[in-house]
């Protein structure tokens, strides 16, 4: 079990600089240290927390690290929603004791180096008590360490590749590994088609997710008794599937399956079926967000996908979350906007939970961090993913989870994710 030591470093500040920090949301900016810096080092020693009353004239920083630009901006504009629903919601429920808390927004774009940046910014400069995310699991294993040895913890709301919590201690995720949700999406095409036999795979070679992703759905092809017919590579940047798509059609399968991000995926359904493939096809958790639907329009129809949230999930916590995303969007609300939801809500408990035992104002920064770190693992949280809680290591324990198929309206434009019995 994690058993996080605590360190005296410089007490937790509620100056003026913290305020200008927490003001700097959706912005990005680039670092003024390296990741190796204290994360306590920078904070004024001439203002004492002590200064100013808890909940008058501050607000506790959570850092949101998700690609807000890019290619994965069709997802991470998803969580960004997710996340400022929670702001408002937990804040208007009277925050931690009376006490805001602040959404620190940094763009992580969709490469490493950007979720590096954007990690040693929320870190160093905006001084947050923890960070949700980035939105690649590509992205995590080269930001997630620098967070780990700042001892700042992280919430990964949508990475679900192999081995995220054992990155270090102040690592855990709110986002189900694929390992357990994307077998699902097998099983449900077997029942809607019992006589598949050869299988077709396609996934983003540049991509830890998609490869990560692709190796549970090649063994669950496997272990079912099918086929493997062939493996065709690409990559999220591209654009042009003709030949992969060739490739796959010419091996005669009854089913493909795609691991890959909502733009590249979109793109590689459209000309599937443009080249007249009429199978069934599973779209992995890349492409699980109605912003797909405007990629391949009215060829996204009948593709399944499994999900580790369902806005028809029964709880008071859902129910305010749904109204909420739907009255602001007009739509259901995706599974990457309600981890990130999520993400916020566990951070939240858990620092309520820090302040009961001795208030968050008055501790150094460093301590704030570890102390909330080894409190959110051991709480269980009633979200809008269900009830959850965390292994010690890290990895979220999640019961609920369903597969959906998209459902294009006859003028191809539009269409929405509807969840198989």
């Amino acid at each position: 079990m994690r058993q996080p030591t605590v360190h005296p470093f410089t007490l937790f500040v509620t100056c003026a600089s913290l305020l200008i920090a927490c003001s700097q949301a959706n912005t990005t900016q680039t670092p003024t240290s390296s990741p190796t810096t204290s994360p306590s080092t920078a904070v004024s020693p001439t203002v004492s927390p002590t200064n100013t009353p808890a909940g008058t004239s501050t607000a506790i920083p959570i850092g949101i690290g998700v690609a807000q630009t890019s290619n994965v901006a069709l997802l991470g504009q998803e969580q960004v929603a997710g996340a400022k629903i929670a702001e408002k919601y937990f804040n208007d429920k009277g925050g931690i004791d009376g006490t805001p808390i602040k959404l620190v927004f940094q763009d992580t774009g969709g490469d490493e180096q950007g979720a590096i940046n954007a990690f040693q910014t929320l870190i160093n400069q905006d001084k947050v008590v923890g960070i949700v995310g980035p939105t690649l699991s590509q992205q995590a294993f080269s930001a997630d360490p620098i967070a780990d040895r700042a001892k700042v913890p992280v919430l990964a709301p949508s990475n679900t590749a192999k081995g995220i919590p054992q990155i270090g201690d102040y690592i855990a995720r709110v986002s189900a590994p694929v390992a357990v949700v994307a077998p699902n999406a097998v099983e449900a095409a077997l029942k809607q088609n019992p006589q598949i036999k050869k299988v077709a795979v396609f996934f983003a070679q540049n991509d830890a997710f998609s490869k990560s992703e692709t190796g549970t759905f090649q063994e669950t092809v496997k272990n079912k008794g099918l086929e493997l017919a062939t493996v065709q590579k690409f990559l999220t940047t591209d654009t042009d599937f003709q030949s992969q798509a060739t490739n796959a059609i010419n091996a005669q399968p009854d089913l493909i399956i795609i691991s890959g991000l909502a733009a590249d995926g979109g793109n590689l359904i459209k000309q599937l079926r443009e080249l007249g493939y009429k199978g069934i096809i599973i779209g992995g958790n890349g492409l699980n967000t109605s912003n797909v639907l405007s990629v391949c329009k009215a060829l996204c129809d009948g593709v399944l996908i499994a999900q580790a949230y369902s806005p028809e999930h029964e709880s008071e916590i859902n129910k305010v979350f749904r109204e909420a995303y739907r009255s602001q969007f007009k739509k259901e609300p995706p599974q990457f906007s309600a981890q990130a939801f999520t993400g916020v809500q566990v951070f939240v408990e858990a620092l309520k939970a820090v302040n009961a035992k001795s208030k968050v104002s008055g501790q150094p920064l460093a301590d704030l961090r570890t102390n909330l770190n080894s409190q959110l693992l051991i709480g269980k949280y009633d979200t809008p993913l269900g009830e959850i809680s965390f292994t010690p290591e890290g990895e979220i324990n999640q019961k609920a989870f369903y597969v959906a198929q998209i459902k294009m309206d006859a003028d191809g434009l539009n269409g929405k994710f509807v969840f198989l019995k």
